[in-house]
Order: C-alpha cells, then sequence, then structure tokens
C-alpha cells in the first residue's frame, strides 16, 4: 500500500516553522566578512547589498541549521540568500566568481539578457567552473528591473545557492516609491536532495499531505451519492494519478523561508507612515509555487519579469520559480503580514512589514487544499461536470482511458447516468452548436508527437484550455481579486511587430507514477536541440499533457505571450503553464548561439523536462 514508509506522518498535517534563528552559522565557516563574523552564531537579518560594476562572488558551503539540525549548505559570499547584486542599465559588469567546492559550479543570470557564453549552464554556454578555479562574467546590461541569479549545477540551487539582482534604468525611474524591500522566496530540506529525488522516482507522490482519505470519501458521498464518490475513486485508481498532485515536495520536508528567514524568524521589512513601498517579490523555491497576499493590503502590480506592465490590483498572486513580480503598496496601519503559502497548503513563509522593529500581527491560516478537477486534467470537457458553462468549454482526453460515449463520461465526473438524456434535452441547442464547433477547431490544432505515446507519457489532452484569466487551482472563487495571465499587459506594446514566420508546437509531458518529465515524451539525454533561424520571428506552442503546472523559463530571448485572438498580451522570461493548457508565444531569434529551455521545477528540470536552443 502506498505511503507505508510514512503514513503515520500524514494526520499530523504539520509544517516544520524552523527556528526564530535559523540560518547560516555564522561563524563557523572560513569565508566570513569582518563586519559579520563578530556575531557569532547569529543569522544575518538580509542579504548584503553589492553595488557597482564590479563583484566578487565566492561560492563554498557553509553550516546552516533552520530547523534545529546542522546541515551543509551551498553559499555565496556566506550568506542565504546570496548576496543582492546592484547594477545600472547601460553599464558593462564584471563579476568573478571563485569556485571553493570539491565540485563544478555555476551561476546562471536569470532573465538577464547577455552573450551566451556568459549565460553559465554547462554542458550548453560553457564548461563550467572547476574546483579552485575562477571563472569571469562579463557584459552590458541591456535591462532594467528585478531578476535574480541562481547556480545550474546539480541541486546547488536547492542546497541555499541564489540571489537577487536589482537594476536601475539609465533613465529617470518610471515606476515612484519611497521605499523598497527585496522579498526572495524559496524553501530548504534537511534531506540530501538526491535522496528526495530518488524517493521521488521510487513513488512519485511520496511528499503528498494531502492523500484522499477514508473521512474524504464518505464527505464525497454525503455531497455527491455513494455511487458518484466510488466512480470517483475508482476513475481515479485506474489512471494511476492523484487529484490531490499539485506539488511534488511538501512541508514534509520543505521549510519555507522569507530572504533566507524561517516562518518562526519572521523577516520584517520597515516602512514610515505614508509611504509607497515597493515590493520586489522573486520566487527562488527550487519546487515551491507560492501564493502571496498581505491581509489588508491592496497590491499594485507593476511589473513582471523585471517588465512594465500597466498597473493592476489585487489582493492576491500566484508564481512559480523562476518568476518575479514587483508590487506597489501603500500601508495605512502599523504592520502586515507577507504570507506566502504553498500551492498544497502545506505550509507557508512569511514575514512582516512594520513601522517598527519587533512587532508582528497574526498570520492567516492555511486556506483549505483543493483537489484537481477534471477541467485541470482533460481541459474544458472536464467542464462537462457543470452543464451551466457548456458555451465556455473546449474539450480534452487522455490516452490510456476508454471513453465509451457521454454515459461514461457522466460517471467519470460523478454524474448519475440516468439524468443524462434530460439534461441534453435541457440544454440551449444552440449552445451545444457553439460547444461542438470549439471542440471541432481545438481538435484540429493539437499535434501529439509519435514520441508522446510511451512509457514516459501517462495522459494526453486533445483539446486543452485557452483561457488566460484562470487563476488556477486553489484560488478560484476564493473571494479575493487573484492576478492572472489575462491581467497583465506590457506597456509599450510588443518589442518585434512583425507576426511569426513559422511555428513550433511542444507538448509538456510525464508520467507520474515512473516520475519522468519531458517535451513530447522525450527526456533530454534522449531529444535532439531546437534550431531557431537567427533573426527569425517563431510562435511557440506550449501544451500542457499533464496535471502539475510548469513554469517554463528559455534563456536568452524573450517570450512575447499571445491572447487566445492573437493579439499581444505581455512579455516574460518564465511562463506558467496550468493542467490542460495550451498557451502560445512569439520569440524573436535575435541571440545567437546555445541556449537552455526548461521547466523551473529543479526535479522536473532533472528528470528531463529540458531541451537546448541552437539560434544561428
Amino acid at each position: 500500500m502506498k505511503h507505508s514508509l510514512h503514513s503515520a506522518n500524514l494526520p499530523r498535517r504539520k509544517f516544520v516553522k524552523g527556528l526564530a534563528a535559523g540560518g547560516v552559522i555564522v561563524g563557523l565557516y572560513p569565508l566570513l566578512q569582518p563586519a559579520r563574523a563578530s556575531s557569532l552564531n547569529t543569522p544575518p537579518s538580509k542579504a548584503p547589498v553589492l553595488s557597482g560594476t564590479e563583484f566578487d562572488l565566492v561560492v563554498a558551503e557553509s553550516q546552516v541549521n533552520f530547523t534545529g539540525k546542522i546541515r551543509m549548505a551551498t553559499t555565496i559570499n556566506g550568506s542565504i540568500p546570496a548576496p543582492t547584486l546592484h547594477m545600472r542599465e547601460g553599464d558593462t559588469v564584471t563579476i568573478r566568481v571563485t569556485n571553493h567546492l570539491k565540485e563544478h559550479t555555476s551561476i546562471h543570470w536569470h532573465g538577464i539578457i547577455l552573450p551566451y557564453q556568459m549565460d553559465g549552464v554547462p554542458g550548453i554556454s560553457f564548461a563550467g567552473i572547476a574546483p579552485g578555479e575562477t571563472f569571469t562574467y562579463q557584459f552590458k546590461v541591456e535591462q532594467s528591473g528585478t531578476y535574480w541569479y541562481h547556480s545550474h549545477s546539480g541541486m546547488q540551487e536547492m542546497t541555499g545557492m541564489y540571489g537577487a539582482i536589482v537594476i536601475e534604468p539609465a533613465a529617470e525611474e518610471s515606476i515612484q516609491a519611497d521605499r523598497e524591500h527585496v522579498i526572495l522566496l524559496s524553501d530548504w530540506t534537511d534531506e540530501n536532495p538526491a535522496q528526495v529525488f530518488a524517493k521521488l522516482k521510487t513513488q512519485g507522490d511520496y511528499y503528498n499531505f494531502n492523500q484522499p482519505t477514508v473521512f474524504d470519501f464518505f464527505q464525497d458521498a454525503s455531497k455527491n451519492g455513494l455511487q458518484a464518490a466510488v466512480q470517483s475513486r475508482q476513475m481515479w485508481n485506474r489512471m494511476r494519478m492523484s487529484p490531490s498532485d499539485l506539488a511534488d515536495l511538501s512541508a514534509q520536508t520543505l521549510t519555507y523561508l522569507m530572504n533566507g528567514t524561517t516562518p518562526a524568524g519572521n523577516w520584517t521589512g520597515l516602512f514610515k507612515p505614508g509611504e509607497r513601498v515597493r515590493l520586489r517579490f522573486i520566487n527562488g523555491a527550487s519546487n515551491s509555487f507560492y501564493d502571496v497576499r498581505i491581509p489588508g493590503l491592496a497590491l499594485t502590480v507593476v511589473q513582471a519579469d523585471g517588465i512594465n506592465v500597466e498597473p493592476v490590483t489585487v489582493d492576491e498572486f500566484r508564481f512559480g520559480p523562476g518568476e518575479t513580480y514587483d508590487i506597489i503598496v501603500e500601508p495605512s496601519a502599523d504592520t502586515y503580514t507577507l504570507f506566502a503559502q504553498s500551492m498544497d497548503r502545506t505550509g507557508y513563509a512569511r514575514g512582516t512589514l512594520t513601522t517598527q522593529a519587533g512587532l508582528s500581527t497574526d498570520v492567516p491560516a492555511l486556506d483549505k487544499p483543493e483537489s484537481l478537477t477534471m477541467t485541470d486534467m482533460m481541459g474544458s470537457m472536464g467542464a462537462m461536470g457543470n452543464m451551466d458553462k457548456m458555451n465556455g468549454m473546449d474539450h480534452g482526453s487522455m490516452s490510456g482511458m476508454q471513453h465509451s460515449g457521454m454515459a461514461d463520461m457522466g460517471k467519470m465526473i460523478g454524474m448519475d447516468h440516468s439524468s443524462m438524456p434530460s439534461m441534453m434535452s435541457k440544454m440551449d441547442h444552440s449552445a451545444m452548436s457553439s460547444m461542438k464547433s470549439k471542440l471541432a477547431t481545438a481538435s484540429k490544432q493539437v499535434r501529439h508527437a509519435n514520441t508522446e505515446y510511451g512509457p514516459s507519457v501517462d495522459m494526453r489532452v486533445d483539446m486543452p484550455r485557452t483561457n488566460l484569466d484562470d487563476p488556477g487551482v486553489g484560488l478560484r472563487n476564493n473571494g479575493r481579486r487573484v492576478l492572472t495571465l489575462a491581467d497583465l499587459k506590457t506597456l509599450g506594446g510588443p518589442m518585434d511587430p512583425r507576426t511569426a514566420e513559422r511555428e513550433i508546437e511542444l507538448h509538456l509531458t510525464g508520467n507520474m507514477e515512473r516520475y519522468t518529465w519531458s517535451l513530447d515524451g522525450l527526456e533530454f539525454g534522449s531529444s535532439t536541440p531546437i534550431h531557431f533561424n537567427y533573426g527569425e520571428r517563431v510562435r511557440i506552442i506550449l501544451h500542457n499533457d499533464t496535471m502539475m503546472t510548469h513554469p517554463m523559463h528559455l534563456h536568452g530571448m524573450w517570450s512575447e505571450v499571445e491572447n487566445p485572438d492573437g493579439s499581444f498580451q505581455v512579455r516574460r522570461h518564465t511562463i506558467p503553464v496550468q493542467p490542460a493548457q495550451r498557451i502560445s508565444f512569439l520569440v524573436t531569434a535575435d541571440a545567437r548561439g546555445r541556449w537552455a529551455w526548461h521547466c523551473h521545477l529543479m526535479f522536473h528540470m532533472d528528470a528531463g523536462m529540458f531541451r537546448e536552443v541552437v539560434v544561428s
């Protein structure tokens, strides 16, 4: 039976809030700066800040203690997060990185447009930095905004090797604020990341806190009827999938960090009454999506992935590893909680925004976890469970499932088969015609590769959702205004007015039972590079055939997301693609060289959801 190794831990529904003074054990590693060496065993309250055009970064091992257990971390200049680098648009920067590890290392400058030789991906753009060696990165800064940097070697990023980049514009700053704070969210595990990965390869849902229980079954039976509850369980069991598979890792192994500080440590940012405060949010986590809100404060989004957008005010936003959002807040009270709960609702990172150090306020309770729906699994065909939404649907299907007409579909979504004819007869005929037309159009658009039909793929969505206005599972209809891709509009329009010269479609694929992740059913080791012609305008279609959201990051070039009608929406360097969703974007291949393209969930990348892109 699954989870027999750790089932005793599941009912407690607790997570590690860490130590109030958790972090790098200052004084016990050799690379201390003298100013910080005086405060032995007290972690720094924030990352050091380095400014200018020349930077020296030293990669080494450091002892840390986030949870009461001393572990080894990979640090830059002895801190977690690594130093925040302040640069200026138009400057040429020189960054010397010295490796004091016993293994190769690297640094990738996430979202920074630069020559491919400076991109920092071993095996793609350079050989990596050998032990004892120094590699000098040098490039002209061509942009402004909020970005970050991290290791692209092994699992060093997961063990602490990440930091923020703040680039001031060459001209006057258009975003007006009296004060700003970097809010870098990450996650930490006391386990060896390689062992965590091995557990997932053995059992993909090993860390899933929210598996359906007997109590859940009786609740479903009471709500929907015994037959529907049984059929629903049978369906998920046949597919060897779980509707609660929202995250590979949970608070069973992760401690969620804000600026390197545990929830118990309560990172604190100060402001003065009446100030406009800019919060530069960065998701530097290895494997965690965060849902962020500040109870009592409206959040005005002014920048996404370093690019200014038309301001939009929300209560909450979700972002995945690799994404950044700049937010303006105007606090009127003395104290607010910065609350970032994990997408699977097993834990949170938190901090305090306040007028006076030492103050804090209530931390919200975690939202109740919500299960994936049939729409998340099958595209809009899954929405047939809600007949009142019929004329807004698409359609999806799965390999490995037998579809024998509407009766079986009714069983799959928990509907009484006997009610289907009367329900169908009561539907508006024009709505049905519209739906059929949409389904037929969507079906023609999908092109599954032959390589998707194999052991690395456990499902295929034939008619995906194309809407950008879905906040995602757990955020729908929660009573708060939640940011979506449809809300984001890059100021100034697209960089390149041309339409696409050609089109590339890639499917995000996986098999949760085997814990394999891939593109078009091919793991990286079995794939060949994707070729762009220098200067061409290409439409990329990413089609998610899995039930997990993937933050897809293309190195070296901007991705300009399109609306379903083909109009320009927003410029990104990392695009979250939801389950059973199809997103298209345009890329101008204006950067010669070899580039990486991958899911930014670390274990998905390591398991094979990675491709090389060659521009020539």
